[in-house]
């Protein structure tokens, strides 16, 4: 079968983000089938002319249609508007849009477009759009596809059964969207699906089947972990929210969103598990303790700093498991709730124990409802930091993250150390980066490097000869929090990441503001 791990589509045209405003334009030369990420700039004055933001949209694409290789007449078919957000600091509008080829999604074909609501002008864009002379090849099938999205989910299902047996119940129903999926000069349809199951043990890989013969044309695993009043799991107490039903307190908190809810597995593999409960409100179970007071804590966090209602903005309910089966070595958010083991007790305690590793899974959350980042290469990675980013500043106590639960007998040690990266394994620099195929090409690995970054804008210093002033760290996590959620794109690199944060600062705090500053020379000394 056609197997690949390459993230990076061969004939989308991937664009870093364009700075338009105050801007001299700027001709570049986009090769038909590139890899490498483009980045153009140019004046976006021809966006500004009257009208609603969206209506700026739609100008701009026309404005830019030669830089991005559409011929088109008719943009509005071509792509449609996913969403809209406006950002209350900055006063930006956010817009989100997908590509499309004879109403079929283009697969990893999103764009970000940005409007500040008080100059009227378009300030960046950042995407991967399929040019016209691509779209021919496209054009020239039918586009109907042969398979059912049935058959796509059996292939998928197959494959995942060879690796790990007999599969039990979806933790999802399972579903298949079709594509339009252009890599290295193929032309498929495509279906994407997704295998989400416990037993017989945890797996979450997604998968484009092709929708003609069936094939896998690409294949990841999706499972991020933490590898590497009641009592807590460090003995501390802590005061939660609880709901009575009946004589009986459950571990369930109506307060936040659609609610938080505990449950445990009881060393079991079954989700959600059983509803925890307590006679007198006064709870022993100290890995359940943290995990649904960290749960409020995170959801507060968000939702008091950047006013976003739970992970999908919608108040999503948060549901935690605690002791998930047998001396398990992880935590780790599936799709729809996060799952904590108990540790061995030697190279971890319970999981739930530290609060940046449930922030760090929650926040995969809320990144699965923003920018999506692939889990894969260079996206991957930035997924992985990211919620390094977020976990670690909802803790704030240090740059450690994990430092609570991990070797539980050795003091001092930690996963990963957002301020010195290669103490754990991980680069510093751009230019040390992994560039194998494990761990779905580097994603724990490579994180190391915007994690530095983020550490020398808020904290400031010198790295690799280039001296960064510290904004802060709440400054800094605002930009980190708006270039995720309203810049990236799900195929984001490195070099699309440092132009959307510096994008971000001036959204934020003004084009010529020393935020920018720090931001562009932090990206610099970490090889960006």
């Amino acid at each position: 079968m056609k197997r690949t791990v390459s993230a990076l589509l061969g004939s989308i045209l991937l664009l870093s983000s364009v700075s338009l405003v105050n801007a001299a334009p700027t001709m570049s030369v986009i090769p038909e089938d590139s890899l490498t990420p483009q980045f153009i700039g140019g004046d976006a004055n021809a966006s500004a002319a009257g009208g609603t933001s969206e209506e700026k949209v739609w100008a701009f694409l026309r404005s830019q249609q030669t830089k991005l290789g559409l011929t088109t007449a008719e943009l509005k078919t071509a792509f449609q508007i996913k969403d809209k957000t406006v950002d209350a600091a900055s006063g930006v509008e956010h817009f989100r849009l997908q590509q499309v080829v004879n109403g079929i999604p283009v697969y990893g074909g999103d764009q970000t477009i940005h409007v500040d609501s008080k100059s009227g002008k378009v300030t960046s864009f950042l995407g991967a759009v399929l040019p016209s002379k691509k779209q021919e090849q496209f054009a020239a099938k039918a586009l109907q596809p042969v398979l059912s999205p049935s058959d796509a989910i059996a292939v998928a299902s197959a494959e995942a059964a060879s690796r790990i047996g007999s599969l039990g119940a979806s933790e999802k129903a399972p579903s298949a969207q079709l594509f339009v999926y252009a890599e290295n000069g193929a032309s498929n349809l495509v279906y994407e699906t997704e295998v989400n199951v416990l037993e017989p043990e945890a797996l979450r890989t997604r998968y484009l089947i092709d929708a003609v013969d069936g094939q896998i044309v690409l294949q990841y695993d999706l499972l991020q972990h933490a590898t590497g009043t009641g009592t807590g799991v460090l003995g501390d107490t802590k005061t939660f929210q609880t709901t009575l039903s009946g004589s009986t307190y459950q571990l369930k908190d109506t307060t936040r969103g659609n609610g938080i809810t505990t449950y445990t597995a009881s060393n079991r593999t079954s989700l959600p598990g059983t509803i925890l409960t307590d006679s007198d409100n006064v709870w022993s179970d100290r890995a359940a303790v943290d995990a649904h007071a960290y749960a409020g804590q995170v959801y507060d966090f968000f939702k008091t700093k950047f006013g976003r209602n739970s992970l999908d903005g919608n108040g999503m309910a948060i549901r935690s498991t605690v002791h998930y089966s047998t001396n398990y070595n992880n935590a780790f958010w599936n799709g729809s709730q996060i799952v904590f083991g108990d540790g061995d007790g030697r190279t971890f305690t319970s999981l739930s124990g530290d609060l940046d590793v449930i922030g760090h899974e929650l926040s995969h959350g809320v990144i699965e409802y923003t920018s999506n980042l692939r889990y894969l290469n260079e996206s991957g990675a930035l997924n992985e930091s990211y919620a390094d980013v977020l976990g670690n500043t909802i803790q704030g106590k240090n740059w450690l993250i994990g430092d609570d639960i991990y070797t539980p007998g050795v003091a001092g040690d930690a996963l990963r150390s957002m301020s010195n990266p290669t103490l754990y394994g991980q680069p510093d620099h751009y230019a040390n980066r992994y560039t194998g195929t494990a761990d779905n090409g580097g994603v724990h690995t490579n994180s190391g490097i915007t994690n530095k970054a983020f550490y020398l804008i808020a904290q400031g210093g010198t790295h690799n000869g280039v001296t960064v002033a510290g904004i802060g760290r709440d400054a800094a996590v605002n930009i980190f929090y708006n270039t995720v959620a309203y810049y990236l794109t799900s195929t984001s690199t490195f070099a699309s990441a440092k132009n959307a944060t510096i994008q971000a600062a001036k959204d934020l705090y003004g084009t010529s503001s020393s935020y920018v500053t720090s931001v562009t020379n932090a990206f610099r000394a970490v090889g960006l």
